[in-house]
């Protein structure tokens, strides 16, 4: 594949998975005032478009939509600096136009800042916990069964949105892209950056498992 086309395909997945998360979130607010369901309304579709975008889009680009995924790539040796550079950009923007279309769709207020409060060594921990978690289901999928990568991806966010403190974002340009989004899947400016550094050394640590647990078998 081209370049062009690896980032089309980066940037329009980052920009259906951030609009999937904000869209749906506002749709949940919307039509429910009880929390739990708003939450189960917004998982559900957010794992849904994991699988149906990492399935029509990973034989373009590998279907990162998350600098966090591809910085675990770079480690790996996977892809070179500047694929992931560019990488990291187009998701990020991607996930921004994704955001802006969502309140579109919903008419509200394009630009927004959002005032929701997500801070606090838990909610760091969660991040970690996290985006340890799925870029482990990733190395581990793609070692051993690479066919089932989207439904493993999209399962774990799932249950990832309920068993962490964070609601799971696991990705750096999906919680820069909820930073403009002052609705349901907000996140405060302020708060985002400790987000990305939880985000990024659960990343890490998962790079430095992968390299022994499902390293391949010496030979006999």
């Amino acid at each position: 594949m081209t370049p062009a086309r690896r980032l089309a395909a980066e940037a329009l997945g980052t920009g259906f998975l951030v609009g999937t998360v904000v869209g749906s979130g506002i749709m949940a607010e919307t039509l429910t005032g009880d929390g739990a369901l708003a939450l189960l309304a917004n998982t559900l579709p957010t794992g849904a478009i994991l699988v149906v975008l990492i399935t029509c889009l990973g034989p373009i680009s590998g279907a990162h939509f998350n600098p966090a995924v591809t910085l675990a790539f770079r480690l790996r040796g996977a892809i070179a600096t500047p694929r992931a550079l560019a990488y990291g950009a187009a998701q990020i923007g991607g996930g921004i136009l994704g955001a802006l279309i969502a309140h579109a769709m919903f008419k509200q207020p394009l630009w927004q800042i959002s005032t929701t409060a997500r801070t606090g060594p838990a909610q760091w921990l969660a991040e970690v916990v996290a985006t340890f978690g799925l870029v482990t289901v990733i190395f581990a999928g793609l070692r051993h069964r690479a066919e089932a990568v989207p439904w493993l991806v999209g399962l774990y966010i799932t249950a990832a949105y309920w068993f962490t403190a964070s609601t799971s974002f696991a990705n750096p340009a999906v919680a820069i892209a909820r930073s403009l989004s002052d609705t349901f899947s907000g996140i405060r400016p302020v708060d985002t950056p400790g987000f990305i550094l939880a985000q990024i050394l659960g990343a890490g640590l998962a790079v430095l498992l992968a390299r022994w647990l499902v390293a391949p078998d010496p030979p006999r």
